[in-house]
Order: C-alpha cells, then structure tokens, then sequence
C-alpha cells in the first residue's frame, strides 16, 4: 500500500487509516480478524479515541505489538484539563501501552467547542494543556485535532491560529467538494497544514448520505456509506488525489474494510471524469453531516 510522509511527525502512513471506530461494538475474535486483515494489506496507521466504545480495549492486545513502523493514535473528547489528563491515562491503561504516537482533540467541530477545548488565555484551563502536559512527559509524541460538521475545515484552520497542531482530521469527499463555501475553507485549510507542513487527514471519504427514515441500518456507521465498488473506488480515489492530503480513515464498520482497501488498490486507475461520471450524478448523495447523532 502506498505511503505519505505525515507533515512533521515524519512517520510514513499508509494512505488507509484504520477507522478503530468499527471496534466499538465487536467482539475479541472479530476485532483480531479485522487488526489482522488490515497489517496483511498494509495499513501501518491505527486510529481509535476513548469514546468508541470497546475500541480501546479491542486494540489493547494489539497496540504494543504493531511493529516500529506502525503508527498509533487516540483521541480525548475531554474539553476540561483535568478530566482531559484522566482520560489520557485511562487510554493508555485500556490500550496496554506506556504510549501513543498521536493523541488528538475530538469532535472538535466549531468555535465554540474549540474555545473550550483550547482554553481562555493561555489555555491552562482547557483540554489542550492536558495534551501538552502528556506530551511533555513522553505519554503521546505529537498533538493533533478532529472534527465533523460543515464548520470543521474552518475551525481547524482557526485552530492552527491558537497552538501548532502536528495534525489535522477533517471531512472531505465528493459531496462536501461540491459547496464552494466548504472547499473554499478546505482549501484554505490545506493551504496553512502545507505551510506549517502540519499532517493532513480526512475522515467520511465514503458517506454516502444520513441514513434515510426507516431504511435498515446495514452498518454500523451512523451514517449510510457507499458500499459498491464502482461508488466506493471513485469516492477513495477522489479523495486520496487531493494535494496535501496523506490519508483517510477507513469507514466504522468492519464490514467495510475489504472492500475499501481494494478500492484504494485500484485508485489510480481511474481518472477525473471516471470519478465525475460515476459520483457526479450518485443518487442519494448528499452531505453526512445534514443531521448528526450527538
């Protein structure tokens, strides 16, 4: 699997990210299979956060057993310094490790919650100094940021303004590209990470749209994800040929992986117009982020 330099980290990341998300609600034996599957295809970046569930604890047997070449990330959707520092640890605990590679501010999707998040005045009150605390006492090596919603490009850039995020994880896909207000901030964004030379990823690479009323959840995403393969390797190859991007988050369901590594096997063999002719005209797609469950 391809390979891109993760900003400053360094660390060189498959172009997949492993969305731990799918771990969430799953079992030992299928979260092996699955942590399995994706080492045997490549993925050498894991990413998971404190509020998935079982995730943590799934990764556990597997975290300090990935090899020096892997990649391992968590997320605290803490917004206070103390009880940021308390779930840092309790991560730490629930994964087995002395230390992660990545450990990033969730869910932070507009000026409001990056307010909290980054504190008042210096920040000392907010999750950012627990972050930086851990940071400083060899707990996690770099700092980054996440968020979900159509405010989210625009809130990271706001974000890089306040403190120098090693890393950034936004939306992006087909659908969000075709808002000019959206991808004027997503560019923009791109355009500060490359400055900075700060890692960029991207998350909902494959929503197809909110899951529609009284249709039969097949996933456990929250929202509907394209699950063809002429839908699937358009929307991975539309995202992984954005400049300044390094990779994408698999989709959070272990159902799905399969079928998304393939697709980004066969990514460069489709052009522009395959991926406009196949998603230009998708029915049913629209933007996740319309109605979100939190």
């Amino acid at each position: 699997m391809e390979q891109r330099r993760l900003g400053r980290v360094e660390h060189l990341s498959s172009v997949l990210i492993y969305g731990a998300a799918a771990l969430s609600d799953v079992d030992q034996d299928t979260a092996d299979a699955s942590i399995a599957a994706a080492l045997a295809a490549g993925i050498n970046h894991f990413d998971v956060a404190a509020s998935y569930g079982d995730a943590e604890l799934r990764m556990g047997p597997w975290a300090g057993q990935l090899g020096p070449k892997a990649f391992l990330a968590t997320k605290t959707g803490e917004r206070e310094r103390e009880s940021a520092w308390a779930q840092i640890n309790r991560s730490l605990e629930r994964l087995r490790v002395d230390r992660v590679d990545l450990l990033q501010l969730h869910a932070v999707g507009d000026l409001a919650d990056l307010d909290r998040a980054t504190g008042t005045g210096t920040g000392a009150d907010g999750a950012i100094a627990a972050a930086v605390r851990a940071r400083d006492e060899g707990l996690v090596g770099a700092i980054g940021i996440t968020g979900h919603g159509h405010q989210a490009p625009a809130t990271h850039l706001e974000a890089l303004t306040r403190f120098p995020f090693d890393t950034v994880l936004t939306p992006w896909n087909y659908v969000l590209a075709a808002d000019p207000a959206y991808a004027a901030d997503f560019h923009a964004l791109v355009a500060a990470c490359t400055l900075a030379d700060v890692g960029l990823m991207t998350i909902k690479t494959v929503a197809r749209r909110n899951w529609p009323g009284g249709a039969e959840q097949r996933y456990a995403t929250w929202y509907e994800p394209w699950d063809d393969p002429d839908h699937l390797d358009s929307s991975v190859a539309f995202a992984l040929r954005q400049g300044g991007v390094t990779a994408i988050a698999t989709a959070g369901d272990v159902g799905l992986l399969d079928r998304i590594v393939r697709a980004a096997d066969r990514a460069r063999s489709l052009t522009d117009a395959d991926i406009d002719r196949v998603l230009g005209r998708a029915p049913g797609y629209s933007s996740p982020f319309v109605s979100m469950p939190w």
